[in-house]
């Protein structure tokens, strides 16, 4: 039941802010809330809070004792949704997949699948040398393992 009214009241929050989307929601043995948002444009402490309060103000500790958790899905987390994508067009990111590795540009997202750029050397068709080739991949979501994004200073 407690899990159902924390659901719920997660909901509720969300429908509010349509910006934002829930990744995770676990629910320990011992009532500790732990919540992993991320947001279309992002996620502020601001959106951290607001969750953190639709959620702990609808709750009685008199009643049921907890702890709560709520963070951001943070720079370094694997993607897991496919709402993540469209905010990171235009970025380097690195894709395994069941038989293969690419790591390129996110050129475009579409309901079914990612589109990677990238550069590679490659030697000459005719004499010596090498010549600098654009390739392009398309990869559907249900075919990526895993998907991050390269973050670059």
């Amino acid at each position: 039941m407690f899990k159902t009214t924390v659901e719920n009241l997660l909901e509720a929050a969300l429908q509010e802010r349509e910006d934002l989307f829930l990744i995770d929601l676990s629910i320990q043995g011992d009532n500790q809330i732990k919540v992993v948002i991320d947001g279309d444009n992002g996620v502020l402490v601001e959106d951290c809070i607001f969750i953190s309060r639709a959620i702990e103000h609808n709750l009685d500790r008199e009643e049921q004792d907890f702890s709560l958790d709520v963070m951001s899905a943070g720079a370094t987390a694997p993607l897991v949704k496919q709402r993540q994508y469209k905010k990171h067009l235009n970025r380097t990111l690195k894709v395994k997949t069941d038989s293969e590795k690419f790591e390129g540009t996110l050129l475009n997202t579409s309901d079914e699948e990612i589109t990677l750029q990238w550069k590679v050397r490659e030697p000459k068709p005719i004499g010596k040398g090498k010549v600098t080739v654009t390739k392009e991949a398309n990869i559907a979501y249900k075919d990526i393992v895993e998907a991050k994004v390269m973050i670059k200073f």
